[in-house]
Formats: structure tokens, sequence, C-alpha cells
């Protein structure tokens, strides 16, 4: 089975649960096991905040000090692998390095979380445009009865 789909969304905090929502909707149809569901929307949960926070300036034509733009949500559901990719249009990462947090710091824990939470995790930059982009698979379980059957 191979399931994707793609978000345009503007930097604002209501757009994070609606992703996060889609992908378990989505999961829960082609029959995923719910803890795994669980890791990976957290996981996406965490990479969207981070585009809403970082991803962008703050505009003029909107209220003083909100932010403007948007960023872009893929998911792909291929066999047995989750890939999920969030990218923003912001000035990117700082240096070769992605911050990732001590636990007590205040900034880059979500990061550290998305790290622990998928199999493989990549952080980097858009080129050209520039932005950030982070993307990370998880090898998929499933629930002994699928929702969907695909014939």
């Amino acid at each position: 089975m191979s399931i994707w789909w793609s978000l345009h969304l503007r930097r604002e905090a209501a757009s994070v649960p609606l992703a996060r929502r889609l992908l378990m909707g989505t999961m829960e149809t082609a029959g995923v096991d719910p803890d795994v569901s669980y890791e990976l929307s957290v996981a996406l949960t965490e990479a969207c905040a981070n585009a809403v926070e970082h991803g962008g300036g703050v505009g003029r034509g909107r209220a003083h000090g909100a932010p403007t733009g948007a960023y872009r949500v893929t998911a792909f559901l291929d066999g047995e692998t989750c890939r999920i990719e969030v990218a923003d249009s912001g000035p990117g990462f700082p240096g070769a390095e992605v911050p990732t947090a001590s636990p007590d710091a205040e900034n880059g824990r979500g990061m550290r979380l998305i790290e622990e939470l998928a199999d493989h995790v990549h952080f980097g930059n858009r080129s050209g445009r520039g932005g950030a982009v982070v993307s990370f698979d998880k090898i998929l379980k499933w629930k002994d009865t699928p929702s969907l059957l695909l014939a």
C-alpha cells in the first residue's frame, strides 16, 4: 500500500493540530499500530511547531509581531515505512549543526525528541530559497486487522 499527501500551511499555531489529525487519520485508516502512529504524530507536532516558531519573518501587513509565510508538510506511507518532511521558508538551521538541547535548555528539545521517536532523521537547509527541512522515517507496525483493505 502506498499513500501520500502534502499540505501547505500558514505559520500559525492552529495549523499544527490540523497536520497531526490528518496524519493520525491516515495511519488509522491504513491500519498502523496506534503506538507507532502516536510516536510519529508527536514527532510531526515538534517539527511543525519548529516551522511555526522559526520558519519565517515577522510581517508588516499583519498584527505587529505576527509570523508570516507558510510551511509544507508531506507524508509518505510506502510499504513498511512512513516518511515525513516539514519544510519552511525561514533562515534555516545556523551552520552545519542542528541545535539540539541538553535536558535543561530552553530551545532545541523538540529536535532531540524527533531523533528519539524516529528511526532515521535528517535536519538540513533548503538550497536556493532558503529555509529549514526536517525529515524523518519510521518503520511501521500494523494492527492485526487493518481499517482499510486495498485490493
